[in-house]
């Protein structure tokens, strides 16, 4: 398939990370507009020829995220009535992964709504990011690629040379993909005890299980919002013994008051990377951003050379 049916567009969700893909790629991005109507709709509009192109679609879904989310939709729509010969959604950051249960009663499965929406719309691929559950992969009918950002953030991490590394799990939850974490980096693992009792975004640190005095404490997580969890594991860490506490993240979020969270917490420095960059905030210099757009710019390019994307996840 040659270079020249690839089209990569940005979605306003994600212009920078767009940006950085095509440089990975040397192409250009697609151009395109939106327009917002002073009642809240939105317009999207292709400003180039897409007939018998393979379209590739570059947008997060966060802040806002239901805009982001119709943006989405409308792009896929346009696209395929565009004439596309296909086209694929990369969605870096799918915001309603949390909702990928029915954990109580009268309750939408919100990613399993969304998942009948992109496909509905006329998507062909979707390509994401450490999915917050895995399990949403079989949501779809269509061909899935959860990527991993654990390689891009271990690499930096190697690069910082901490003494007397330990991956922590804030919850049991991610302790599966902590302990790829610390398989990678060759070091030990803990895991937090936590505990969540309602839908305020706020839940509360039990006990650290792990051995953690003396070293060097390396929390791990697919995404943050609050940043509280984060700086509650930090200080039972210190309280345990740690010597000093990291953090890497997939996805940065940032609600308003995160960054003073942050600030006032003992975590000396946040590795997150670029798959959301519409926050409401100004992140610190206590906040580092690892880019993962080569590992997007190789997934669009093996897919669309119809190559084995599997080289790309972590053993």
């Amino acid at each position: 398939m040659s270079a020249d049916d690839m089209l990569i567009f940005p979605g306003s969700g994600s212009p920078k990370l767009t940006k950085h893909i095509c440089t990975y790629l040397g192409v250009t991005p697609g151009e395109c507009e939106v327009l917002r109507f002073s009642e809240g709709n939105l317009f999207v509009r292709i400003l180039e020829n897409v007939r018998g192109r393979h379209v590739y679609i570059v947008q997060s879904t966060a802040f806002p995220a239901n805009d982001n989310f119709m943006e989405l939709l409308f792009w896929i729509d346009a696209f395929k009535r565009a004439s596309a010969a296909s086209v694929t959604a990369v969605v870096p950051f799918f915001s309603y992964a949390k909702g990928d249960k029915k954990d109580e009663p009268r309750v939408s499965i919100r990613a399993r709504v969304c998942a009948d929406a992109i496909e509905a719309a006329g998507a062909d691929r979707i390509v994401v990011m450490d999915l917050h559950a895995p399990q949403i992969q079989g949501f779809f009918k269509i061909p899935v690629d959860d990527l991993y950002a654990l390689p891009v953030l271990c690499d930096r991490v190697k690069q910082m040379n901490l003494d007397n590394l330990i991956v922590v799990a804030p919850d049991s939850g991610f302790a599966k993909k902590a302990r790829k974490y610390a398989r990678y980096l060759g070091v030990s693992m803990a895991v937090g005890d936590k505990e969540r009792v309602a839908h305020d975004e706020h839940a509360h640190i039990v006990e650290i299980i792990g051995d953690v005095e003396g070293k060097t404490a390396l929390i791990v997580d697919d995404f943050t919002i609050s940043a509280g969890t984060l700086v509650e594991v930090a200080g039972q860490l210190l309280v345990r013994g740690a010597k000093e506490v990291y953090a890497a993240v997939t996805h940065g979020v940032f609600a308003r008051g995160a960054m003073e969270r942050l600030a006032d917490s003992p975590i000396r420095r946040l590795l997150i990377t670029d798959t959301v960059e519409t926050q409401p905030v100004t992140l610190t210099p206590q906040v580092e951003i690892v880019s993962v757009a080569p590992l997007f710019g190789e997934a669009i390019r093996r897919i669309h050379n119809r190559e084995s994307i599997s080289v790309l996840f972590p053993r």
